[in-house]
């Protein structure tokens, strides 16, 4: 296994490249791909010998101008334009790299079969004969896929199975941070993510990045609750925004940016239910800072004290943060490391935390109060 000089990346693919392997990038247009794997690409051609950046959406001096503006020039960097399966493979010939980037599987076509670049046969012919080519002769490759609107990679299903490794970029079009997770990897964990910044410089890491999915406030404001996630190894401690805002509709909206619509719905339910905060008459909204994706049930409870502070138009407690899972009863459940999540909280100087019973060891500098229900972890909620 092949370090890539990012150690972010190193992370979600769970130590670097295997040479042999064939990994699929997928992402937005505009989210950070190319630049991501330019400078992939000129670290790894240092120590490992050269690489070879085949483009089928640019021209070479376009990546060229790019590589000089970031800093991933390297004398043993190649960049060669081509849309033809068999330039490609006479271009590996040539170089010999040690690492292969296609940018992108859906702009390449072999000359002997019959559809347009993109459709279902040519790509799984591509990808077959750049998947063989990597095995037979020991070659890192990674190809870019394409996304289709709901977010899903676009092409054939089997493009997925055919590759060892499927990692996702994510970010907001208007903002820098850019998450990379990994959902198929055969050599190493699944549920790691790196997190790197995209400006004008190019991409770089974000080995700390906890400060970056919550703001920091001299006064506490409705509406808002902390929690702390784990992402792999990694724990992160983000924000949940909601507002509750009367309507005249007969049908109220209700959105989410960063946190699963149904499991939102969920807790909207069972806070109306168990703990009898009436949300039904009104619009909801909810969202996470930064642009962080919370999917794990451990944000439940930061979840419904977020709605429900915003429902009665007060702020929680000042240094609060908010852990734990809940239940169609409305009870809290207990989570997984919890110990971790509550140490990453007193480092960045929460002083305050609800979590489920039973919480074990405190950490130092924090002062920890478990709550069974809804009902009492409501009591967070300054009178």
């Amino acid at each position: 296994m092949r370090p890539t000089g990012l150690g972010e990346l190193d992370r979600v693919l769970g130590g670097g490249l295997v040479p042999g392997a064939v990994v699929l990038l997928a992402g937005e247009p505009g989210v950070g791909k190319s630049t991501l794997l330019l400078e992939v690409a000129a670290r790894c051609a240092r120590p490992a010998g050269p690489s070879l950046v085949v483009t089928g959406e640019e021209s070479t001096a376009a990546v060229r101008l790019r590589a000089g503006r970031t800093g991933a020039l390297d004398p043993s960097l190649y960049l060669a334009a081509e849309n033809d399966l068999g330039a490609v493979l006479a271009h590996v010939d040539a170089v010999r790299p040690a690492l292969l980037v296609v940018d992108s599987v859906q702009t390449i076509s072999a000359a002997e079969i019959d559809g347009s670049p993109g459709g279902v046969s040519q790509v799984r012919t591509v990808a077959v004969a750049l998947g063989q080519l990597a095995k037979e002769r020991g070659i890192a490759t990674v190809l870019v896929g394409h996304v289709t609107k709901d977010g899903t990679i676009a092409g054939p299903r089997v493009l997925e199975h055919l590759v060892d490794v499927v990692l996702h970029v994510e970010g907001e079009r208007h903002g820098r941070l850019r998450l990379l997770r990994a959902v198929k990897n055969r050599y190493g964990p699944c549920d790691e993510v790196g997190c790197f910044d995209l400006g004008e410089e190019g991409i770089t890491e974000v080995p700390d990045p906890s400060g970056l999915f919550w703001n920091r406030r001299a006064e506490p404001v409705a509406g808002t609750c902390v929690t702390v996630a784990v992402e792999g190894t990694r724990p992160l401690v983000a924000e949940v925004q909601s507002l509750v805002a009367p309507t005249t509709q007969g049908s109220p909206r209700r959105a989410t940016a960063g946190l699963d619509s149904s499991r939102v719905a969920m807790i909207l339910a069972v806070l109306e239910r168990r703990a009898g905060v009436r949300t039904s008459a009104a619009e909801v909204y909810t969202a996470t800072v930064g642009g962080v994706r919370l999917g794990e049930p451990a944000a439940d409870l930061a979840v419904a004290l977020a709605l429900a502070s915003a429902a009665a138009d007060r702020p929680l407690l000042p240094g609060m943060v908010a852990v734990g899972e809940i239940g169609l009863a409305g009870e809290v459940r207990r989570v997984g490391n919890l110990q971790r999540r509550l140490t990453e909280a007193a480092r960045l100087g929460f002083t305050h935390a609800l979590v489920p019973p039973d919480p074990g060891t405190t950490p130092p500098g924090i002062s920890v109060l478990p709550v069974h229900d809804l009902r009492s972890a409501l009591l967070a909620l300054t009178p």
